[in-house]
């Protein structure tokens, strides 16, 4: 068996040459896509004089079949225990039904920070015309915003009763058919979502972080997520990063922080990508941009994510991407996402040598044109190959 991860009082993980990780498989394709990364993160692992001993832990439509239960306790359990999972997508009904698994998962173990990478590989089919400049970081609020969960149904009792509560207390008149969502966005959210995205950018030595917002319209959740923003730059890091505002943009040898509106982000990290660095937003607007993002560099089958709390060590590592149950079983589908989601347990570990031998060997594959379906379909001269072989190419290349 092999050793528990844990944290020391300096917030530095301490993990052995053989620790047991926590994961689980997936829905639809997880049975495909996971046995393939796992695959390559082995044999990365064994590179470096290192194993990992995996440990199944069971959610989604495999869990609800065994235990009757979408979600066990013992999932979360193990994952708390060991500080470090990962796993495959998860089905999630839309309209009605449970609420996301991954959601759960993210807000019962307070993983504050969605951390999403986006950058291209050479080769790979894009819409736009450099997507070479893309190379972003996202870091998107995990546990607040409309995310939150805190809703009524239109016509229930909740919502007259809201409405009423709201029309007695602030004058507020709301159509008696709406359904009622509470957005909360607080400071305390706010600045260690922040922080964690200010450290990063200086340990990793990125030059620019962006606020991104909605504060224009919402002054007192998204306008005060910008402001909180900039009053931490001044209180903790004012050495390293300095905002626009105080700087006039000239930040000289510090990392410089500024905002931008929502609607135009999205625009920009289209029409100009390389003034982008570092992003950090919320909940919704996260979402919003990581998928934006991921379509310029070859779409979410290839865009990892990490959920983490930097505070008590937890991360839960995964596939961005749906369950596409129709191609379940059939060896096909690209298995980078949680590959590369991999990548980022790795980082997170301290394995950083291992995790780039796998990022060079991935850039390796597809620079030889050897891709799964969905990047062959749409690459002259490309050889397809399975899911399985994909992985093993890149295992060829480590």
């Amino acid at each position: 068996m092999g050793d528990k991860i844990t944290i020391g009082g300096d917030g530095v993980l301490k993990v052995s040459d053989n620790p047991v990780i926590p994961f689980i498989e997936g829905d639809g394709t997880g049975v495909d896509i996971w046995p393939a990364a796992r695959t390559v993160l082995d044999a990365a692992a064994a590179k470096h004089g290192r194993t990992i001993e995996w440990v199944e832990v069971l959610a989604g439509e495999k869990a609800f079949n065994e235990t009757g239960d979408w979600l066990p306790q013992d999932t979360i359990e193990k994952f708390t225990e060991y500080l470090i999972g990962i796993k495959g997508p998860l089905t999630t009904p839309v309209g009605g039904g449970f609420r996301s698994l991954n959601v759960s998962i993210r807000q019962i173990m307070d993983l504050y920070v969605c951390l999403r990478p986006v950058r291209w590989f050479t080769n790979v089919p894009s819409p736009v015309k450099n997507p070479e400049l893309v190379d972003m970081v996202i870091f998107r609020e995990n546990t607040e915003d409309i995310y939150a969960g805190l809703e009524v149904e239109a016509m229930s009792p909740e919502a007259a009763k809201i409405r009423e509560l709201l029309h007695d207390a602030m004058g507020w008149n709301i159509a008696p058919d709406s359904g009622i969502g509470i957005k909360p966005v607080s400071k305390s959210g706010s600045q260690r979502l922040q922080r964690a995205a200010l450290n990063y950018a200086v340990k990793r030595n990125r030059k620019r972080v962006h606020w991104v917002h909605k504060g224009n319209i919402m002054k007192f959740t998204e306008g005060a997520f910008r402001g909180w923003g900039y009053e931490l730059v001044r209180e903790e890091f004012s050495d390293v990063a300095v905002g626009w505002d105080d700087c006039g943009g000239d930040a000289g040898d510090r990392i410089l922080v500024q905002d931008t509106i929502a609607d135009i982000a999205l625009q920009q990290v289209l029409t100009r990508p390389a003034e982008f660095d570092v992003i950090a937003t919320m909940n919704l607007n996260g979402d919003y941009l990581s998928d934006a993002l991921a379509a310029q560099v070859g779409g979410i089958g290839i865009a990892p994510g990490a959920n983490i709390n930097y505070v008590t060590g937890h991360g839960v590592f995964e596939a961005t991407h749906g369950t596409a149950p129709k191609y379940a079983g059939q060896d096909k589908v690209n298995p980078s996402s949680v590959l590369l989601s991999g990548v980022l347990m790795f980082e997170h570990l301290g394995w950083d040598a291992a995790a780039a031998d796998i990022i060079n060997a991935v850039e390796a594959t597809i620079g030889d044109k050897i891709v799964t379906y969905d990047f062959a379909r749409l690459m002259e001269g490309a050889t397809e190959v399975k899911c399985s072989e994909f992985a093993s190419a890149i295992v060829d290349r480590l």
